[in-house]
C-alpha cells in the first residue's frame, strides 16, 4: 500500500526551507515525517504530512513548486542490522531503491522506512507476500 509524499523544491538560500515550514505552519498542517536532499542551487523538501491536498494549495501560493507522489512506509526493527531483511526483499527481486528516510516515535518499538523505488507496484507485491510490516495512512496518524 503506497502513501502519498509531498516534494518542495526550494532554492538553496537562506530563509526558504523555514517559509516553506512556516506555510505549513499556518494552515495547521502537521509533518509526520521529512528529508531534505540539496545540491548547490537548490533543494527537495520531501514530507509526510497530515492533509497533502492543503499543504499543496498553501504552498503553491506562497510560490513553491510542489510535486505529490508515492511511497512504501514500513515498521522496521529497530535494532542493528533491522533494516536489512526488508532491502534483502527488493534484492532478491532485481528492484531498485530510488532513496529512503527513517524515523523513530515513542509510541512504537520499531523504527519507521519512508521509501521511493523504481517499480511501486513491484516493490509492494515483494513486500505483502513478505512478512514486512506495511503502513498505512491511518497509522502514521497513530504514530
Amino acid at each position: 500500500m503506497a502513501v502519498k509524499q509531498i516534494s518542495i523544491f526550494v532554492e538553496n538560500k537562506e530563509g526558504r526551507i523555514k517559509k516553506a515550514i512556516d506555510t505549513l505552519a499556518k494552515e495547521n498542517i502537521n509533518i509526520r515525517a521529512l528529508s531534505i536532499a540539496d545540491t548547490t542551487k537548490y533543494g527537495i523538501l520531501r514530507l509526510i504530512v497530515s492533509d497533502n491536498e492543503k499543504a499543496i494549495e498553501a504552498l503553491e501560493k506562497d510560490g513553491f513548486i510542489v510535486k505529490e507522489n508515492e511511497v512504501i512506509i514500513l515498521a522496521v526493527p529497530d535494532e542493528p542490522n533491522g533494516l536489512n531483511s526488508t532491502l534483502a526483499i527488493f534484492d532478491e527481486k532485481g528492484i531498485n531503491l530510488e532513496y529512503l528516510y527513517a524515523f523513530v516515535s515513542s509510541k512504537t518499538d520499531e523504527a519507521i522506512v519512508v521509501m521511493r523505488l523504481e517499480n511501486m507496484e513491484k516493490a509492494i507485491e515483494a513486500l505483502e507476500n513478505s512478512s514486512a510490516k506495511i503502513l498505512d495512512e491511518n497509522d502514521i496518524k497513530e504514530i
